[in-house]
């Protein structure tokens, strides 16, 4: 049984950071692809980064050269480094892995995030 587990979510003042972790167990294929994704209260969940499992990364404009998403094949791990952040970042995130090409499939529970002003 496949399971991803984040953690390193809290509390951070605006401009601070936080470093996401997410390790994977139970696998027996290799990802396609991981993702972080993040749900604010009554929004809907939205990627807010990617990558591949060629290492391509992509991500949300609002994110772009705040956040690193990167990974350790080694450690099953994926990371999302958060730096400058913002109050607008407050969500809980969310990983995610492709087992198959069209879509995320496996997901983890979530991590709270909240940065003050």
């Amino acid at each position: 049984q496949v399971q991803l587990v984040e953690s390193g979510g809290g509390l951070v003042q605006a401009g601070g950071s936080l470093r996401l972790s997410c390790v994977d167990s139970g696998r027996t294929f290799s990802w396609y692809g991981m993702g972080w994704f993040r749900q604010a209260p009554g929004k809907q969940r939205e990627l807010v980064a990617a990558i591949t499992s060629g290492g391509s990364t992509n991500y949300a404009d609002s994110v772009k050269g705040r956040f690193t998403i990167s990974r350790d094949n080694a450690k099953n791990t994926v990371y999302l480094q958060m730096n400058s952040l913002k109050r607008e970042d407050t969500a809980v995130y969310f990983c995610a892995g492709k087992s198959v090409p069209a879509r995320y499939d496996y997901w983890g529970q979530g991590t709270q995030v909240t940065v003050s002003s």
